[in-house]
């Protein structure tokens, strides 16, 4: 047996049952909130699967009688959800009752009492107690009050949609027509217009096209049905779509936003006319400045966002207009909007999406703006994407963000000195400034990542004479005075040259004195001196400042950063030695660049610091010192060639990569040599307007370039079939898996293979992980040899592994019991969800450092190969690889690739490969993965775990 429908959903709280006597005698009573208490609360027991049968002849003797409105109302809800019917589909003899009374309440004097019996006859489906009361509902048609004459004409509406209605009405919508003609009351004109679209198509057509004129003044609610009305005509009938569309176009100007937005989504829907669609992204670009509400704004965003991929070449002209959605303070519209710009810009239009992107910068600048970091980092990677797009742009936009490289916000620092290499080596002619820039403002830079690419940039593109001496002198500013600590032995001295010296040389000498016994066995008292670090005072523009940024990185144990200052020190004192004739000042130089990085190691290897330095960045310093201590040809070519050409050739890949992108996204199916070819000029203008003619030569396009595509791709499906049963069964059951962002539907062809009759046959389904049935299964009864298709839906709460089983229920006339067939179980694979995405290495970093939830699986595989074991990983995850093929080119025993990939619902999902190859030839090493989810994390570790171990 089906479920019955529902159109009343009422909590209850089942932990405090009402008794049925209880409320029986609250009913009998005289007192009214007692007997409205007693109503709701059987209501309730009726809504949760129990019944009280008794309880019906108390309510037609104590409750029918009664003329309390909030009575009449519940009594009205209990009605509609009794069983009217016995066991043999007739209507019980009461209901004869109930009759007398609906026919009484719609002859009522009072208003509310007609009106909400009325909307009650609108959820009964019994035939048998609506006859008597035709009558008096369509006296109501004509009643003086509106709110009468709107549920009159939905109860006629109802009853005419009956399985027999239209015997029983069979001139309502004549009634309906003739009432709408002279009806003033915009709900009740609503209604009435509403009828005719359902019960008398035709009807309502006519009426339309007859006050084409006045549309446009006619209520909102009634607009949205004319909206309806045009939609479901022009999908029947697409040849007289153009008169339609003229009317959708006045529509535009009306002041409903409700019924703006409905008007260029059906405008879109209709037609593919290059007029049509620009009304229609006009009007969106107006609701998105307009709307208030961030939900409608992200709405309409998306419906950009289709109009950009379906009809770039229109959109890119409202581009301007897209970027006005920057004004609202939401980060997710924001983000939303540069999106959609960023994949609009031309050539044309690039300079004044720059100079808007630029006055936003300058704006966080300000504080006017909230939020004012995360929303200058979208800004400066929209237009770090411009200026890679068109270098043409980023002369002007590149100093302007150099002035955020020492911005508190780390990510956004960091994306701009990443903006300014890529600049520098793609755009020879900004070289010499952007030095001169950097140079300029490298004091002001506080975070170390953000100084170690700013170091590589000066020691790489500082050539001439100039430049490398202010590279110099740069540095040894920031550095400050040598040493960077003091060992001295404790003097006694006053604490007033104590104090002076301090001030003098910045340092701060802790002492203690304790007495020791000497050899002899005597006392003496020893001092011990201890290690200070020395903060020594900058010059900056001629005023001492606060100690310089590499200073105060270094003497909190960054050594990392110290290696890569030895580094650009070594670059730019080789660099030195080509350009300055006088080797006077080489060795001068160089003999300064030593000293700094002695200093280092002796900072490192001292016991100020809590952590001494680490081994890579100690063995890099001292590589440092012996190479410019002994420097032949070969290795001065490396230090200065081949990291800078190294650079360009990771550039050169990673533009290439994004041509073929494009390229890919491009070559979609082509036309057939034999198709059909229809030229615009020829095409016959009698009889039809410009709208007209567009929209007939944009479908001629999409036919002859295969964009009209069959949506039940049959070839496609049969490769997704699931058989759940054997073929012996007397059931066959197969089970297509449609994956959709939030749900999974089951789409069951059930084939009765036997010459009975099978009733109450039932599909039972199970989950296992975060999967969730939503409805609950039906029984069918299934004639000899025929089929059944079920649809069943399961809920997707996660990006996780799930199962789905269960089993096929049902009976035989013959046999008075109940045969299961077991199904097979449906795996939910994770890759079902995830696809392969691209993000930049920073937004991989930062996400890393980011997400909480890791998996480590240790690598297990009898492939030896370190490529073959990566693509057989890309292969099995659905993943991209992030890092560039030149980085994993060659064969030197290891190999390290970060992969990413984006689930259905906007979760990431990062796994670094990190792999060696031992002495005997097999492989090992971790795959890590992260994610912010739990699932994704663990059911993509399962994966690879199944998946590593062989090449299938």
């Amino acid at each position: 047996m089906s479920e019955k429908p529902c159109t009343l959903l009422v909590h209850f709280d089942k932990s405090a049952p009402a008794l049925a006597n209880e409320i029986k005698e609250a009913l009998e009573g005289s007192d009214v909130g007692s007997k409205i208490d007693a109503m709701k609360k059987a209501i309730m027991i009726l809504l949760n699967g129990e019944s009280i049968p008794h309880l019906f002849i108390t309510i037609i003797r104590y409750v029918l009688p009664s003329e309390d409105h909030t009575i009449q109302k519940l009594l009205l809800l209990y009605l509609e959800i009794i069983d009217k019917k016995d066991s043999s589909g007739k209507a019980l003899p009461e209901m004869i009752l109930i009759c007398q009374n609906l026919r009484n309440n719609l002859q009522h004097p009072n208003e509310y009492i007609r009106g909400v019996t009325l909307r009650f006859l609108c959820r009964l489906n019994e035939t048998e107690i609506i006859e008597p009361l035709i009558p008096s509902v369509l006296s109501n048609l004509e009643h003086r009050h509106p709110f009468i004459r709107r549920y009159a004409i939905l109860a006629i509406m109802s009853i005419y949609n009956l399985p027999n209605g239209d015997q029983l009405l069979v001139d309502a919508p004549e009634m309906i027509e003739k009432a709408l003609s002279s009806e003033h009351d915009a709900s009740a004109k609503r209604n009435a217009f509403l009828m005719l679209f359902q019960c008398a198509q035709d009807r309502a057509v006519n009426y339309l096209l007859s006050h084409v004129d006045n549309v446009a003044d006619w209520g909102e609610l009634m607009q949205m049905v004319v909206l309806d009305l045009i939609r479901k005509v022009c999908r029947t009938n697409r040849g007289e779509k153009g008169k339609y569309i003229k009317i959708i176009i006045s529509l535009l100007n009306v002041p409903s936003t409700a019924v703006v937005s409905e008007c260029a989504g059906t405008l879109v829907s209709l037609s593919s006319a290059p007029t049509a669609i620009r009304a229609a992204a006009n009007t969106y670009c107006q609701l998105l400045v307009s709307q208030s509400d961030n939900n409608v704004k992200l709405i309409v965003l998306d419906r950009l966002n289709e109009l950009k991929v379906l009809h770039r070449e229109i959109m890119v002209d409202m581009i301007m207009d897209v970027l006005r959605a920057l004004s609202s303070p939401n980060l997710d519209i924001r983000r939303k909007t540069i999106d959609i710009v960023l994949e609009l810009i031309t050539s044309k239009n690039i300079d004044e999406v720059v100079l808007t992107l630029k006055k936003e910068v300058m704006k966080t600048q300000s504080g006017e703006l909230e939020n004012s970091g995360e929303y200058r980092q979208m800004l400066i990677q929209a237009i770090h994407t411009c200026a890679i797009k068109f270098l043409e742009v980023a002369s002007t936009v590149v100093h302007l963000l150099m002035d955020f490289l020492g911005d508190s916000n780390v990510v956004s620092a960091l994306d701009v000195v990443l903006f300014v290499r890529e600049i520098i080596e793609s755009n020879p002619k900004l070289r010499v400034s952007i030095i001169t820039r950097m140079l300029d403002t490298f004091y002001q830079i506080r975070a170390a990542r953000v100084c170690s690419s700013a170091l590589w940039i000066i020691g790489e593109y500082c050539l001439s004479l100039s430049e490398v001496e202010s590279g110099i002198s740069t540095i040894k500013q920031c550095i400050g005075d040598l040493p960077l600590y003091t060992v001295s032995d404790e003097t006694e001295t006053t604490p007033d040259k104590q104090v002076n010296s301090q001030k003098i040389n910045s340092s701060a000498v802790a002492s203690s004195r304790k007495p020791a016994v000497l050899a002899d066995g005597t006392y003496a008292t020893q001092s011990a001196a201890s290690e200070t670090a020395v903060s020594a005072p900058t010059l900056v523009s001629g005023t001492l400042s606060s100690p310089g940024n590499l200073r105060s990185l270094i003497l909190t144990g960054d050594f990392f950063l110290g290696a890569i200052v030895s580094c650009t020190l070594t670059k730019l004192i080789l660099r030195l030695g080509e350009v300055q004739p006088s080797k006077v000042e080489v060795n001068k130089a160089c003999t300064n660049a030593l000293l700094i990085m002695v200093s280092m190691l002796q900072l490192g290897q001292s016991s100020y610091l809590q952590h001494p330095i680490d081994n890579d960045s100690y063995d890099r310093i001292l590589v440092c010192i012996r190479l410019l201590c002994n420097t032949d040809n070969e290795v001065r070519k490396i230090w200065l060639e081949s990291c800078r050409q190294n650079f360009a050739k990771m550039l050169a890949e990673k533009q290439f990569r994004e041509i073929e992108e494009i390229k890919a996204k491009v070559q979609v199916s082509h036309a057939q040599p034999d198709d059909l070819i229809d030229f615009y000029h020829l095409k016959s203008r009698k009889g039809m307007s410009q709208l007209e003619l567009e929209d007939e030569v944009q479908d001629d396009l999409k036919r002859a370039t295969g964009e009209f595509v069959n949506d039940g791709d049959e070839a496609n499906k049969l490769n997704r079939i699931m058989q759940l049963t054997g073929f012996s069964d007397l059931v066959y059951a197969e089970a297509y898996v449609t994956v959709h962002h939030y749900d999974i539907v089951l789409d069951v062809t059930v084939i009765n293979r036997t010459r009975n009759t099978l009733q109450n046959l039932c599909l039972e389904l199970a989950t296992m992980g975060d999967l969730k049935l939503v409805e609950r299964p039906q029984n069918y009864t299934l004639a000899p040899e025929s089929t059944k298709q079920i649809r069943a839906n399961i809920k997707v709460s996660s990006t996780e592994t799930g199962v789905i089983f269960g089993n096929i229920v049902y009976e035989t006339s013959n046999v008075n019991e109940r045969t299961v067939i077991v199904l097979s179980d449906i795996h939910i694979d994770i890759m079902d969800y995830i696809s392969p995405a691209t993000c930049s290495d920073v937004a991989f970093r930062s996400m890393w450092a980011e997400f909480e939830w890791e998996n480590k699986v240790a690598v297990n595989t009898v492939i030896q190969d370190e490529q073959q074991f990566l693509g057989h990983i890309i292969k099995s995850t659905n993943m991209k690889c992030l890092t560039a093929p030149s980085a994993l080119d060659g064969q030197c025993g290891f190999l390290a690739a970060n992969l990413y990939a984006k689930s259905v619902f906007g979760e990431d999902a990062l796994v670094n490969v990190s792999i060696e190859k031992q002495t005997d030839g097999k492989l090992s090493g971790y795959i890590r993965i992260r994610s912010k989810t739990q699932g994704i994390a663990l059911s993509l570790g399962d994966k690879i775990t199944i998946k590593q171990k062989g090449g299938s």
